[in-house]
């Protein structure tokens, strides 16, 4: 069961940040995060430390239809450099202190057991959402549920999630356009890296899978054109609210993952935190439509989670600010 903040409690929390050894409002959004971590954990000293990056990785029957300037073979290959340690977002969870987990949720190859990869393969790869549903009821229940599981099992202070998947900035724009709701062709945008041609072959494949439903439920609007590791996503931020653990969102497609979280569950939204502002067409769109601001804007357009890894010193400096500064009156009491 997700339970809403316990706002009755905001003023305390409030009082004590006003009151650490800085001028009231000083430093900012960081004092309303450390005010939020400590509603979402009931605690007035948070703690952040141990941190979790959770990568979900899947393949989308989309990409048949060429909605990507890549094939779906760069997926394994990525899964396997994010296991060998050599990927970007590797770089950046070891520079920031964050443990990182790789699932595979629906890669479409056959991936070598691995001690460090998560086997969850809900499919080799959705069906093609341009031409009949990405995944049945049954395959979307089996990903929520499993995201869940492991946002709740990761005995961790400080979730976050990330993606990697070719074909998901398509299948993300779908979900955007009818959950936000935006029109289409505002939610579409270069993805990996299109042309011009390219561009335009994945509008009019888009335009394609839009027409074939009219859904407009989160759990249908998932089946129709959502990707495994999107829905597992979105189960892993049902589960970090339930757990009560501070989810950091990555870029536009963990973000649209957010989004069915929420449309799913409201209350959900208390636990989230938007890392960053994309450079991919759609993301805008979508944190105005959350009415969130991101703590960042890199102009970052990768995903892996490294969006939400440079967030994550944010985060914790949030919660070292209400849980380690002194107060105002302490320090002039000279008790330091």
């Amino acid at each position: 069961m997700i339970v809403p903040l316990d706002r009755a409690r905001e003023a305390e929390f409030r009082a004590i940040v006003d009151g650490k050894a800085k001028p009231p409002g000083a430093l900012g959004r960081i004092e309303d995060l450390a005010v939020r971590l400590a509603l979402i954990t009931g605690r007035p000293d948070p703690r952040c430390d141990r941190a979790r990056l959770l990568i979900f990785a899947g393949d989308h029957g989309l990409n048949q239809s060429g909605v990507s300037a890549y094939p779906s073979d760069v997926t394994a290959a990525m899964v396997a450099t994010f296991l060998a340690g050599k990927a970007s977002a590797n770089a950046f969870a070891r520079a920031v202190g964050c443990d990182i987990s790789i699932i595979d949720a629906g890669v479409a190859a056959d991936l070598p057991p691995h001690p460090h990869l998560i086997a969850y393969n809900i499919a080799r790869g959705t069906a093609n959402a341009a031409v009949e549903p990405a995944m049945s009821f049954s395959q979307l229940d089996q990903a929520l549920k499993a995201g869940a599981g492991l946002a709740k099992s990761c005995n961790a202070e400080l979730l976050a999630i990330g993606e990697m998947g070719i074909g998901n900035t398509a299948s993300a724009a779908l979900i955007l356009h009818r959950l936000a709701p935006a029109p289409l062709d505002d939610c579409i945008g270069l993805g990996a890296g299109h042309d011009a041609e390219g561009l335009a072959r994945k509008r009019a494949v888009l335009h394609e899978a839009a027409a074939r439903t009219a859904a407009t439920e989160p759990r249908e609007v998932l089946a129709e054109f959502g990707g495994f590791e999107i829905a597992m996503m979105a189960g892993a931020v049902l589960g970090a609210a339930e757990a009560r653990v501070p989810m950091v969102v990555d870029g536009f497609i963990a973000s649209v993952a957010a989004l069915a979280a929420i449309r799913l569950e409201p209350a959900c939204a208390d636990y989230c935190i938007f890392a960053h502002r994309s450079a991919e067409k759609g993301h805008a769109i979508l944190l105005e439509a959350l009415g969130v601001e991101p703590l960042l804007s890199l102009d970052l357009r990768l995903g892996e989670g490294t969006g939400a890894l440079l967030a994550i010193p944010i985060v914790r400096a949030a919660a070292a600010l209400i849980g380690e500064v002194a107060s105002l009156d302490d320090v002039l009491a000279g008790r330091l």
